[in-house]
């Protein structure tokens, strides 16, 4: 995962999309403090995939039933719609192939649920504009030679790709930096601007 899970505004939001008793597969684990969480409130019958070994470890250690697996080459194995959801939070834009995994994520679940913090925030386009760098800052922690983040997503984006692969937006959440939902009668320009993480509840 690319976010400090202290600072994962998103994990309740996340989990209040989920209805109780749901079958999860939890895509990009980390140390399962999501998968945690939908157990002891939702009472999800939950799965997860982590590449890090040192993730798969301490989900197990959890009591969490996380493989150790790639999003990028594993997903295929998984059959269509074996899953009420798939969430992939904050890792998306450290995939090689993000088309390929939401549209795997689709295939596999009948909802998938996607996190990702929005790289076209107006903190990040002042510090490219200000000081000529790639922008730190409290969602986004990496220098740019040793993130995780190898595909820089904003809220626009995604939704031309959701539009891409046939997908229907059936909720979606902007988060301003203190972790509040911004209005959802604002548009999506006013989302880009100042949302600094998005989450979408999408279906094909």
């Amino acid at each position: 995962m690319s976010v400090n899970n202290a600072q994962r505004v998103d994990l309740q939001v996340i989990a209040d999309l989920i209805e109780p008793g749901s079958k999860v597969l939890d895509v990009g684990s980390g140390d399962g403090s999501l998968l945690e969480l939908l157990q002891v409130q939702k009472g999800v019958d939950g799965r997860g995939v982590e590449l890090s070994q040192r993730g798969v470890n301490e989900c197990v250690a959890r009591g969490l039933s996380v493989i150790q697996g790639d999003a990028d080459r594993d997903l295929r194995f998984y059959p269509d719609k074996g899953f009420d959801y798939v969430v992939l939070s904050q890792t998306l834009q450290a995939t090689h192939n993000p088309k390929k995994v939401l549209d795997e994520l689709l295939r596999i679940g009948d909802r998938a649920i996607v996190s990702f913090p929005n790289f076209g925030h107006w903190r990040v386009r002042l510090s490219l504009l200000m000081k000529g760098r790639m922008p730190v800052t409290k969602d986004l922690p990496y220098s740019w030679y040793d993130t995780p983040n190898i595909h820089f997503c904003t809220i626009r984006d995604f939704v031309e790709l959701s539009d891409e692969l046939g997908a229907t937006v059936e909720s979606a959440t902007a988060l301003d930096a203190t972790g509040q939902k911004i209005g959802l009668s604002m548009p999506w320009w006013f989302w880009n601007f100042f949302g600094q993480q998005a989450v979408f509840l999408l279906k094909r």
